[in-house]
């Protein structure tokens, strides 16, 4: 289960929050211009665009959760569980596969629209990265610099794109019920409650923040995805730095994160946010979060050598630094 966002205060912020039961040792991961990137199906890129993003590496492959590339393109891959379907190879089509297809759409496009066209002849290929590693049921977020994003999602009666109007995406049910859902919480808002229910009637305002008393508070995908889109709509937008901007992206993801013990998914195991990320589509900047460490980490991949053909890859900071004050 997870949540992504695309945040559009004045530069455009692309991320999500990874939930999982398990960890896989994920790095953030450079994937610099002239490392050959190799795909089964389809041809190899031996140039590219740089990425960054965070990702599970095997046998010197990025695996990536969610990445985005210098030109400003971000796209993460997130549960998709029951609704996802990969067919088999299918002669004329672009046969990626889903664990390739980050890498293979960032490799390429510098936009949506350009993202749009290399999809339209796609197959998401049934087509493992090993034996011991089967495909992992997704759908796809993908964002722009422009602040216009899309959801692919693979289903039995073909593969989809949807324009996404709210820059959100979470998990089952499909994007366009996700999205539909939203009708059901017009009324929430962040100002003082007004009594629509019974005017002639004095009521009392008890509590602060009584006009978001229905906003759902479930760890579940539908409740995060709504959760998600309120925080972010209503996110302050007027920051004056970079750093500011970026605390108010972290606190909108964090606002629909997992603790521990309140999601079981088989006996005494819990899902959990195990990372938040951010990538500033602008600057080429990449931020993340752990678990253990709310202290905000910061990548620049601008510093490093974007022209290598080795992977560039930074372990993840995951532990507690107590500021012990006295």
């Amino acid at each position: 289960m997870c949540t992504s966002i695309i945040f559009s205060p004045n530069n455009h912020y692309f991320g999500r929050n990874l939930d999982y039961e398990i960890s896989y040792g994920q790095q953030v991961a450079i994937t610099p211009r002239n490392y050959n990137l190799k795909f089964r199906k389809v041809d190899n890129l031996a140039n590219h665009y740089a990425i960054i993003g965070i990702a599970d590496v095997a046998d010197n492959y990025p695996l990536y959760f969610d990445a985005a590339n210098e030109k400003g393109l971000g796209m993460a891959g997130l549960a998709y569980a029951g609704n996802a379907y990969y067919p088999d190879e299918v002669s004329g089509k672009d046969n990626v596969s889903p664990f390739e297809i980050i890498p293979w759409i960032l490799g390429q496009a510098k936009n949506i629209d350009e993202a749009k066209e290399l999809l339209k002849n796609v197959n998401l290929v049934n087509i493992s990265f090993a034996k011991n590693m089967p495909l992992s049921p997704l759908h796809w977020l993908l964002a722009d610099k422009s602040g216009k994003s899309i959801v692919l999602e693979s289903d039995k009666d073909g593969l989809h794109i949807y324009d996404n109007p709210a820059g959100v995406l979470t998990n089952n049910p499909s994007f366009p019920q996700q999205l539909f859902g939203l009708n059901n919480y017009q009324e929430v808002s962040p100002s003082v409650h007004k009594n629509t229910l019974a005017p002639g009637l004095k009521l009392d305002n008890y509590s602060r923040a009584l006009a978001s008393h229905n906003l759902p508070g479930g760890m579940d995908s539908s409740s995060r995805f709504v959760r998600a889109t309120f925080a972010k709509f209503h996110a302050p937008t007027n920051s004056t730095t970079e750093e500011e901007t970026v605390r108010n992206y972290f606190h909108i993801l964090h606002a629909v994160e997992q603790p521990k013990g309140l999601d079981e998914v088989s006996p005494d195991t819990f899902e959990y946010t195990i990372y938040t990320d951010c990538a500033n589509l602008e600057k080429g900047l990449f931020y993340y979060t752990t678990y253990n460490n709310k202290q905000i980490n910061q990548i620049d991949m601008n510093k490093e050598d974007l022209d290598s053909s080795n992977l560039i890859c930074f372990e993840m900071k995951d532990e507690t630094i107590f500021n012990k004050q006295n």
